[in-house]
C-alpha cells in the first residue's frame, strides 16, 4: 500500500458537488492499493500514522502524533499512486489491485484507523470522479510505501 499523507487544517471531498467526508485538523490520506497488499499492510499503516508525530508541541517541535492532538483522517482511493510511467507519456495502473480487492481493503484501513484510536476517520467515495479540498499544514506531506517500509 502507498499513503502520501498531508497535515491540514482542514480537508474535504465532494461528489457531484457534495461533500461526502471531511474533517478540520489531522490528515488527508491519499491511498492506493496493490495487487500484493492485505490487512498486514494495512494494519502496518494505520497504526504508523495514528502515531507519527508530525504536530508541534509547546516547543514548535514535531513531539505530537494524531491521537495526541486529537486530529481526525480523511481517506481517499488513490490507484493513480501506483502509475508507472516509466515507458511512453501515458501511465500504466497495472500495478494497482483491481476494485474488488482495493476498495474492501480501503474500508478496512479506514476501521483499523478507528480502532488504532482515531476519533473521526472518513471517506471519500471509491471509484467516483472527487474534488478533494486539501488545505495543507506545513506544509506536511510524508509518503509511505509498506513495500519500503514493512518488514
Amino acid at each position: 500500500m502507498r499513503v502520501v499523507l498531508q497535515r491540514v487544517t482542514s480537508g474535504a471531498v465532494r461528489v457531484d458537488g457534495a461533500v461526502v467526508g471531511a474533517v478540520e485538523k489531522g490528515f488527508v490520506l491519499l491511498v492506493g492499493v496493490g495487487h500484493e497488499d492485505g490487512d498486514e499492510q494495512a494494519q502496518w499503516l494505520a497504526r504508523k500514522i495514528a502515531g507519527l508525530r508530525v504536530f508541534e508541541d509547546a516547543d514548535g517541535k514535531f513531539n505530537l502524533s494524531l491521537l495526541d492532538v486529537g486530529g481526525g483522517c480523511l481517506v481517499v482511493s488513490q490507484f493513480t499512486l501506483f502509475a508507472d510511467a516509466r515507458k511512453g507519456r501515458r501511465p500504466s495502473f497495472s500495478r494497482a489491485a483491481p476494485p474488488e480487492i482495493a476498495a474492501p481493503l480501503i474500508e478496512r484501513f479506514a476501521e483499523m484507523l478507528r480502532q488504532a484510536g482515531v476519533q473521526r476517520v472518513e471517506m471519500g467515495e471509491f471509484g467516483a470522479l472527487m474534488a478533494v479540498e486539501i488545505h495543507n499544514d506545513g506544509p506536511v506531506t510524508i509518503w509511505l510505501d509498506t513495500d519500503e517500509l514493512v518488514k
